[in-house]
């Protein structure tokens, strides 16, 4: 399995909490009792996505400690300045293999979003981005986000968070959060997965799996749809943290070829660029 959304580090202040921030120790070791091979590591670089921090020098460095294990994505907050500049640094000269996590209070086609768009677009990298109300946001259809799939084909965007996923039902109001119950017809995020090779989707974190497991008779179509499109991942982010995302993945029923390609495959195709560059 590649484990598409990770974080260790500095992620609190609080005190009480402190005890729990993931090591890059502690992750290989829980990679290994959890049985997977490699783990993307996403830093979070703007002051809205975590209290704490997690830098790209850190997951450069977490890379460098366990090279066979770890894969390096960048991350820089879009206010800042020369981020073209330290995009091209970040790629070129520490071999990071994509952006994210793009987290942050502006709109999801904010002009600064879209100078990262554009260098992911120019080294036709992966971008892992979060959505919610408030955070890279968007209005009913994700109109802001097909936008940006349109204008950038050669970026593929990784959609995740509760914003990104409640629009997998068709009465998604944008309210975010985890919604139960059956998923209803028309869902944007069916229907942007199905059209654009651009995008995909990480079931990770709470939102993910809220996403796959709400509604069973309406999950095993989706994933019979999109299989080709989805993307293991954690949001592993605290030492002890339970990870449901890995049962599901072992015991939901579908066969073996969508289970390898949801586990790694589609992982794999996405972070092997280099021929591209």
């Amino acid at each position: 399995m590649i484990d598409f959304h990770v974080h260790i580090g500095r992620l609190t202040r609080v005190r009480r909490y402190k005890v729990y921030d993931l090591t890059p120790q502690q992750l290989v070791e829980r990679m290994d009792r959890e049985g997977i091979e490699k783990s993307v590591l996403l830093p979070l670089e703007s002051p809205e996505a975590v209290a704490g921090w997690f830098l790209t020098e850190d997951a450069i460095a977490a890379r460098d400690l366990y090279p066979e294990r770890l894969i390096a994505f960048m991350s820089l907050d879009p206010r800042s300045r020369r981020v073209a500049e330290m995009f091209d640094m970040y790629v070129e000269d520490y071999d990071c293999r994509g952006f994210g996590e793009l987290k942050n209070g502006l709109a999801f086609d904010d002009e600064r979003h879209q100078v990262i768009y554009a260098k992911c677009d120019e080294y036709r990298l992966p971008l892992v981005f979060h959505s919610d109300p408030g955070l890279c946001y968007d209005e009913v259809g994700l109109p802001r986000l097909e936008s940006m799939l349109q204008r950038y084909p050669r970026c593929t965007f990784c959609g995740h968070g509760p914003g990104f996923w409640a629009a997998i039902s068709g009465d998604d109001d944008r309210s975010g959060g985890y919604p139960k119950g059956p998923v209803a017809p028309d869902g944007v995020v069916d229907r942007l997965l199905a059209e654009y090779d651009n995008l995909y989707a990480i079931f990770d974190a709470g939102s993910g799996h809220n996403a796959l497991t709400r509604d069973p008779d309406f999950t095993l179509g989706f994933l019979e749809r999109h299989h080709e499109k989805l993307l293991f991942g954690t949001d592993y982010l605290r030492a002890f943290q339970h990870l449901p995302q890995v049962d599901w993945l072992a015991q939901v029923d579908i066969p073996a070829q969508w289970r390898r390609q949801m586990a790694c495959g589609n992982a794999q195709r996405l972070l092997d660029f280099g021929d591209q560059r």
